[in-house]
């Protein structure tokens, strides 16, 4: 049977090659002399060798990279795949390869509506009402309450002095046809008039949804008549100049005039992004007549003018979790001047309204089973439980995964390396460029990809020390491990090749920055889980938000210990939760009861007060972990590949732990 042959006919090239049974399809492929792209060296490990088996027989080895769906359709990687008979088998184009290896990450999408919601927080009604007359000579203000009250059943509607004013012009310029904006209050509570303006108004109310991070502020403007998303943008938040993390503007806010110039800062941040999304779409800031901001308890207490110093300094209690509403023209923000800010309240002082909103909008708050709900940015944000009880703690990751205090890091835009695969046997990396076109930098999630990559080449050990003795390095003519100011670092790419004109590496101090940040983040969830006597495999979701955790790679997270080492089905990929909570509070009134009792409920673990954090953080700081039993997978994959002569070897110098 071992020396049986098989005809391999591969399409659409039409070329046909003789095997013996048991040959790899790439193999075969490759005697036919045909190209196809195989960054991770046959390893199994990219996804990107597939093949569609159209006729005969073959075996897959286990692969997480295809669903089952997938394989039953045909689909294999083309490393992973023994030919067992005369075998018809299908390349296809780059582009259809891209879709297959997507369409089997797991996902969930972002929650827009498509029709007006229930229960909405902003309504508008358009009103023809009868002018005053010597028969009828009640006010404005009786007419416009009287014509809600009988007409649309909106009683008790309570007026500011400003809209007040507002009415009478717009009473007369409409010759008494008005649009009227009316602000819902949950659990009944007394409505508000934000806006009287002349004629039908139509689908004029806009709402915006504002995430205030540390590093980036993102702004969703959408439109309260039908709860549709107009658009989106985000932007480097402004205060950055004063500092990359929360104690660093905490400390830059009391000096002098500082609170004032970091609430200065974050306004021209929002009120840049409102004016560019309205322009773009031809909209009116003053139609935005509700505003929803979700930030952590630092980042609200500076947008609202509130002294954060407490944050900082033991107890660890803010001046506030829960914020008073206040207007937009107190806030100066560019909206209608009457619009209501409502900031979506914190648990504690280092788990604020983002995580409360992020809570909401993961569904972390109607599990039955224990979930794991994640937030890694600057700050590391973990909730631990279901719909009977949360749990939080929180700890400084560092913005290393958002692209600062990294050699040639960069956010997640246009330009950024955002995955990457490294070919055991020439150690040349393969990129993937969010938009295409040369490499600007690299961001988190190539941070995480290429740090994963250099462990299972053996480029980097355990420890995360660079391998300049590694034998392929040493025998290439144009070594990718290159000495810098900083130390020795791995050539992601060459100058010749970037958009920069620069080398672009990742440095021996980013792999420990990246080593630490990774490790602040998974010990803070290990402290927590097992104050509550909960161990990771007993995790049935793992559900992950924050920008960045929308383009994370589970499998290379587990590989540098960021994430527990599970099934990689458990994993959900959420994107910007923060702003997504923030939409939901801002069309329903419903959502925001939730979001309210959710800040209720959940009870705070102060990891600094936990003296065993130190010890776990400590046991973190290698490559996945100091003790790889914790990772069973990594292990079994390590061990397997230097096996092969396919992964990590030995470096000169000695790992420090098992």
């Amino acid at each position: 049977m071992e020396d049986a042959q098989h005809t391999v006919t591969i399409l659409p090239q039409n070329v046909r090659v003789t095997v013996p049974a048991g040959t790899l399809l790439l193999d075969a492929i490759q005697q036919a002399g045909i190209e196809t792209d195989v960054p991770c060296g046959g390893q199994g490990r990219c996804g990107r060798c597939l093949a569609r088996t159209e006729k005969g027989e073959v075996w897959r080895r286990p692969n997480a990279h295809l669903a089952s769906a997938q394989v039953a359709l045909g689909w294999a990687l083309s490393c992973q795949t023994e030919v067992r008979g005369d075998v018809v088998a299908f390349l296809p184009p780059e582009k259809v390869k891209q879709e297959v290896v997507v369409a089997s990450a797991a996902r969930i999408p972002t929650s827009t509506r498509t029709g007006p919601p229930e229960d909405p927080v902003i309504s508008q009604h358009y009103l023809e009402l009868t002018a005053p007359s010597l028969q009828d000579n009640a006010s404005d203000l009786e007419r416009m309450l009287t014509a809600l009250a009988n007409g649309r059943g909106i009683k008790n509607v309570s007026i500011s002095l400003p809209v007040l004013k507002e009415m009478e012009r717009a009473l007369r310029e409409g010759d008494w046809r008005v649009t009227a904006v009316v602000e819902h209050a949950p659990n009944g509570g007394q409505p508000r008039l934000v806006a009287v303006r002349p004629g039908d108004a139509g689908d004029a109310s806009l709402g915006a949804a504002i995430d205030i991070g540390t590093t980036t502020v993102a702004v969703v403007l959408v439109d309260m008549r039908t709860g549709r998303i107009v658009d989106s943008a985000t932007s480097f938040n402004k205060q950055i100049s004063c500092g990359e993390d929360v104690i660093s503007r905490i400390i830059y806010s009391q000096k002098g005039d500082g609170l004032k110039h970091l609430q200065r800062l974050v306004r021209e941040t929002i009120n840049g992004l409102l004016g560019e999304l309205c322009a773009c779409h031809d909209l009116d800031t003053k139609r935005i007549d509700h505003l929803v901001v979700a930030g952590n308890t630092t980042m609200a207490h500076i947008f609202l003018g509130l002294n954060p110093q407490t944050i900082r300094s033991e107890p660890y209690a803010p001046l506030a979790t829960r914020f008073p509403q206040a207007s937009a023209l107190e806030l100066g923000l560019r909206a209608n001047p009457n619009a209501s800010v409502y900031c979506v309240p914190a648990v504690a002082a280092y788990v604020g309204g983002d995580i409360t909103a992020g809570i909401l909008s993961s569904g972390l708050n109607e599990c039955t089973g224990t979930a794991l709900f994640m937030d890694v940015g600057t700050n590391g944000e973990m909730v631990l439980g279901n719909g009977e009880w949360m749990a939080t703690c929180a700890c400084s990751a560092g913005p290393a995964f958002e692209g600062a205090g990294v050699e040639c890091g960069m956010r997640a835009t246009t330009g950024a390396i955002e995955d990457v695969h490294i070919n055991y046997k020439t150690l040349e990396p393969t990129l993937d460029i969010i938009g295409g076109g040369p490499p600007m930098g690299v961001c988190g999630s190539g941070m995480i990809a290429a740090l994963a990559e250099l462990l299972v080449t053996g480029l980097v050990d355990r420890g995360g020390r660079i391998n300049r003795s590694h034998p392929v390095a040493r025998q290439s003519q144009r070594g990718r491990i290159v000495s810098t100011d900083h130390g020795p670092a791995y050539v992601l790419a060459w100058a010749e090749d970037s958009g920069t004109g620069k080398d672009i590496v990742l440095t021996e101090v980013d792999i420990n920055n990246l080593i630490r940040t990774k490790g602040a983040i998974y010990a803070g969830t290990l402290v927590m889980m097992r104050a509550l006597g909960i161990e990771p495999a007993e995790l049935e979701k793992v559900l992950i938000g924050g920008a960045f955790g929308q383009h994370i790679d589970v499998e290379k997270s587990i590989l540098i210990g960021l994430l527990p080492d599970l099934p990689w089905d458990r994993f959900h990929f959420l994107g910007n939760t923060s702003a997504q909570g923030a939409y939901h509070a801002l069309v329903s009134k419903g959502a925001r009861q939730k979001i309210e009792e959710i800040a209720s409920k959940a009870t705070y673990v102060e990891l600094v007060a936990d003296n065993s954090f130190m010890n776990e953080f400590t046991s973190t700081l290698f490559l996945p972990h100091t003790d790889i039993d914790t990772f069973p997978s990594v292990k079994q994959l390590l061990a397997e590949l230097s096996s092969n002569g396919a992964g990590p070897v030995q470096s000169r110098e000695k790992v420090v732990g098992p």
